[in-house]
């Protein structure tokens, strides 16, 4: 285990503009198209808006899919040069803290990280990939739990991975940190997955917008003046940006399932959703 490295700043100002993206794991071809679609234009590396608008992603943009040191890159660059921002996420915690050289096991698709460092230091050297796994480190272990986005020194919305309670708002700590990487869990089902409360459901506050992602729905989700945008694009989904202020909603179509997956989160909410049909026709 290295040194502690302090948190980023869990604040952004509004200002021209926010795109926030959901959950991308490692699908770096459906995200540059729909930095495409959000007009986003590259020069030298780099991707800019021309209105000066910046990137916010909800974490989790490695793990599942093929491209995770791509994505990894990208926020190193784009973070150091202002351009973007990104929250903590449960498995951006799983892959930092194997980084930091912490005993963990690699698995639901963060084994895949693992394998593509191993080819890339193959492919460029010792030298170049742990500079790469230096700079993945930082960028990971740095991620605030959450960001509020700000205007007028007011909280007009907040981004974090998987939920996060009105009362924890602004706050830091263990027990804050584990909500925002993975919701209010109840418990693990039998089959090993963990038993996720509805914590959008049971909100009662209306103090501000959360957007979230980490729980897969089939479409952008509106409750109780939250926003999930995880539309499970490794599994065959969509990758989803909430343009914030403007309250529009971008998404691209996943080119294929690459989790390889054929019981996946999408396919179980549609289940869901079926099930309920059924139960309440015409509801």
């Amino acid at each position: 285990m290295r040194e502690r490295v302090e948190k980023r700043s869990k604040t952004m100002q509004v200002d021209r503009g926010i795109d926030i993206v959901g959950d991308i794991h490692g699908c770096y071809q459906e995200f540059l198209q729909l930095l495409g679609l959000l007009g986003y234009v590259e020069k030298d590396g780099y991707y800019r808006h021309p209105q000066g608008r910046k990137l916010l992603s909800l974490g989790d943009i490695t793990s599942r899919g093929p491209e995770s040191l791509q994505l990894l890159q990208f926020f190193v660059r784009h973070i150091a040069a202002g351009l973007a921002e990104m929250t903590d996420s449960n498995h951006g915690w799983k892959i930092a803290r194997w980084l930091d050289g912490r005993a963990v096991t690699l698995a639901h698709g963060d084994e895949k990280v693992a394998e593509e460092f191993r080819q890339y230091e193959a492919e460029f050297g010792k030298k170049k990939a742990d500079e790469l796994k230096e700079a993945s480190r930082k960028l990971l272990l740095t991620s605030p739990s959450h960001i509020m986005l700000k205007r007028n020194g007011e909280i007009v919305a907040v981004a974090v991975h998987a939920g996060i309670r009105d009362d924890y708002i602004g706050r830091e700590s263990s027990a804050v940190q584990t909500y925002c990487r993975y919701g209010d869990i109840a418990g693990v089902a039998a089959d090993g997955r963990p038993i996720r409360k509805e914590w959008a459901n049971e909100r009662k506050s209306q103090r501000c917008l959360i957007v979230w992602g980490h729980d897969p729905r089939l479409e952008p989700e509106w409750k109780n003046n939250t926003l999930n945008i995880d539309q499970g694009c490794v599994f065959g989904g969509k990758l989803t940006a909430y343009r914030f202020p403007d309250n529009e909603l971008v998404s691209v179509k996943a080119a294929e399932n690459y989790s390889g997956q054929t019981d996946t989160p999408l396919t179980r909410c549609r289940e869901r959703m079926q099930a309920e049909l059924k139960l309440h026709p015409g509801s």
